[in-house]
């Protein structure tokens, strides 16, 4: 829809870059989806794999639109390509491409984790046609010409693949700090647990010994008694009472 003027509308320029976007996307991955299995390998696992592979849909190479169907016809072809017995001379590393495809393809067919995904990819969108925008406001209030550097569709690609990238990143570390404080907590609560079963286990065996040398202590005690009356009578039967000196009167 055409903005006052006859200009295009923000949204409707947003919309039509998005387009342009998913469309050299959606060429780029029929580009590389015939890559042999080596160079699916190295991708797989270049420099930084462990955040590219954090976003499921680059990781299968398949639009994030795509029918449940699409998706596993998309895995098979790319599970076969890098399976670690069709690539003996580099089993390993085909093993680690290998497990993020099945990784990637797990998750996305689990409808919850999907949406996550999606919510991302969307965010990623989102927040650059935000930046667009606000771009564009500075410009306006410049008096200058509203081009930004995003309206070349590579450009504006980039930058939601970039975003994107950083959103999944900031995810995943949350989730490790939440993981690591989540272990801290039960590391700490087991701690506690065994301190307190301990405690216990002196207290009762503290109490057992005192029950069991209960009567030894009560014998000695009464001996102790009947030693000191039997001390006392005896020091009584040495105690002669004093001479009394009776006066002499002259």
């Amino acid at each position: 829809m055409a903005a006052a003027g006859g200009e295009p509308s923000s949204q409707s320029v947003s919309d039509e870059l998005f387009q342009n976007f998913y469309t050299e996307v959606k060429q780029i991955e029929k580009r590389d989806s015939v890559l042999t299995s080596k160079q699916q390998i190295e991708r797989l696992l270049r420099p930084g794999s462990s955040y590219f592979n954090l976003n499921p849909f680059e990781v299968l190479q398949i639009d994030p639109e795509a029918t449940d169907d699409e998706l596993k016809k998309r895995f098979r072809a790319l599970s076969i390509l890098v399976h670690p017995d069709k690539n003996q001379d580099d089993a390993d590393r085909a093993q680690k491409a290998f497990e993020a495809v099945d990784k990637a393809y797990k998750l996305l067919l689990d409808p919850e984790q999907k949406k996550r995904a999606l919510d991302v990819i969307h965010a990623g969108k989102e927040y650059v046609e935000h930046m667009v925008k606000e771009k564009r406001k500075q410009l306006k209030k410049e008096g200058k010409a509203l081009d930004v550097e995003e309206d070349d569709p590579e450009v504006f690609k980039q930058a939601v693949y970039k975003q994107t990238m950083k959103l999944f990143a900031e995810l995943e570390i949350k989730r490790k700090e939440r993981e690591a404080k989540d272990m801290h907590e039960r590391k700490r609560a087991r701690e506690e647990e065994i301190e307190a079963a301990e405690k216990a286990k002196r207290e009762r065996e503290w109490q057992k010994n005192f029950e069991e040398t209960r009567d030894g202590r009560v014998d000695s005690w009464r001996n102790f008694q009947a030693k000191g009356k039997s001390k006392e009578k005896k020091n009584r039967s040495f105690l002669k009472p004093p001479k009394v000196k009776m006066e002499q009167r002259e």
